[in-house]
């Protein structure tokens, strides 16, 4: 082998490589984007129990807090505690008056390490709020009530929210895309992704089907092991390359419960369950479009760089999913062994 094909050999490799952490700058943890969760529950009348969960990425240092409102007050001690994959802050607070119309602020001792905060309020009446703030916003005022375009639009954003944050979910989709390889066996693939999770997703949410959620979350990094291997492996006439949409449908069923398990997190209002069911949906279903059409973007401009054919739309596919599998690797064995902790 010649220095300059010895050279252009590699320089293939590091623009796919640097494709790869562009797109994934956190591979080494599933959870790294994973939001700030505060929630706010009243007990009683005036009487509010608040628990802040904090990803444990964020050092102690720069652990962040709730500022109350002012017409608030503290009762008793705060308690903390760190977990392996978080840390908690859990305190009751008395209020004068209600909660409604009154801000909600996030503070950070230092700069916001870009990590977004979701802020579920729950009130005696039944009635509950969410809300994602952004890296760049600290205060949000809870509403008066409830109406039908404002849960649609919070639960639309959380849905995107979440499957952008959820790496797990993407690098399956990833592996996807290079094993259905043409546009019409994609749309195919994801088409059945889609319907199988969706299938999951709200049965686990209206507690039809209840499954524990850390082995899920183990299984779903076992189903990204799977896929890497099979294009690994480069069987063309296994299973897998022959019929993707058989393996999209039956990991999309186990996908699903992992959406629900952060859906349930957030938790579903009492009024409008239909509306918010249905958008958090609608938004992981556009994160997945998007997320499709910028791998699909990437792949095109290298088809136009190093001259591949379109059935063979990742180059060096192999590498990719070495790299996918390690990974995904790495987290079934943490998540395994945060179970037995």
């Amino acid at each position: 082998m010649s220095i300059n094909i010895f050279l252009s050999y590699f320089s293939r490799k590091l623009i796919l490589l640097f494709f790869i952490f562009s797109i994934f700058p956190n591979l080494s943890s599933a959870h790294e984007n994973r939001p700030l969760y505060l929630q706010i529950t009243e007990t009683g009348p005036g009487n509010y129990s608040v628990n802040l969960k904090i990803p444990a990425t964020v050092p102690n240092h720069n652990i962040p807090e709730m500022l109350i409102p002012e017409n608030c007050t503290v009762l008793g001690d705060k308690l903390f505690a760190r977990k392996l994959d978080s840390f908690t802050s859990k305190y009751n607070i008395r209020c004068e008056g209600s909660l409604s119309g009154n801000s909600v602020r996030i503070n950070f001792p230092l700069l916001n390490p870009s990590i977004s905060t979701i802020i579920r309020v729950k009130f005696l009446s039944g009635q509950v709020h969410n809300k994602l703030l952004s890296p760049n916003e600290t205060s949000w005022e809870i509403p008066a009530k409830e109406n039908r375009f404002g849960v649609a639009k919070e639960y639309l954003l959380l849905g995107f929210s979440h499957i952008w944050e959820g790496i797990d979910h993407l690098l399956f989709l990833l592996c996807l895309i290079v094993i259905a390889a043409t546009p019409w066996r994609i749309l195919i693939t994801v088409t059945g992704f889609t319907v199988a999770h969706t299938i999951t997703l709200v049965l686990s949410t209206l507690n039809v089907i209840k499954l524990p959620v850390p082995p899920i979350e183990a299984a779903i990094a076992l189903s990204i092991v799977f896929v890497a291997s099979e294009i690994v492996k480069g069987q063309k006439n296994s299973l897998t390359y022959k019929y993707p949409v058989s393996v999209s449908t039956s990991f999309g069923l186990l996908h699903g419960f992992g959406f629900a398990a952060v859906l349930n997190q957030i938790g579903l209002p009492q009024v409008e369950l239909p509306v918010s069911l249905l958008f958090f949906n609608i938004g992981v279903e556009i994160g997945q479009v998007v997320f499709i059409a910028c791998v699909l973007l990437v792949l095109f401009v290298l088809k136009s760089i190093f001259k591949t054919p379109f059935t063979r739309l990742m180059p060096y596919d192999k590498l990719v999913a070495y790299l996918i599998g390690s990974v995904a690797s790495f987290w079934m064995i943490q998540r395994i062994y945060s179970y037995w902790l």
